[in-house]
């Protein structure tokens, strides 16, 4: 069961890390580049996609320790910490619309794979 934990922490942290990935190439695209090839070639989409990777690479290892059945409800997290992420450094507003959203995404998504 302390393995379980373990690796429940470790899909949660590549939930996190996939997250600040997103908002990272949220924010890269918010910005004007002199070339077409300057968009996708700069440092900020380039550490994005290596957090991705990494993100993948974290969850496919969670995965050989938890149960599938576990890993949507996991993922929904992501979903907040978007939210979150986009509101502190993108400022975006969190209005009563957006967390009715989140609490139905994160609530359907932990009933439907409720055993």
């Amino acid at each position: 069961m302390q393995n379980e934990r373990n690796y429940i922490i470790l899909f949660l942290a590549a939930v996190f890390i996939s997250s600040v990935s997103q908002v990272m190439l949220k924010k890269s695209a918010k910005r004007m580049y002199k070339s077409r090839i300057q968009e996708y070639m700069n440092l900020s989409v380039i550490i994005a996609y290596i957090l991705f990777l990494g993100s993948t690479l974290l969850t496919v290892t969670a995965y050989k320790y938890i149960p599938l059945s576990m890993g949507p409800i996991l993922e929904a997290t992501g979903y907040i910490w978007v939210a979150a992420m986009g509101a502190m450094f993108l400022k975006e507003k969190i209005n009563r619309k957006k967390v009715l959203g989140l609490l139905m995404i994160v609530g359907g998504t932990i009933a439907f794979n409720i055993k």
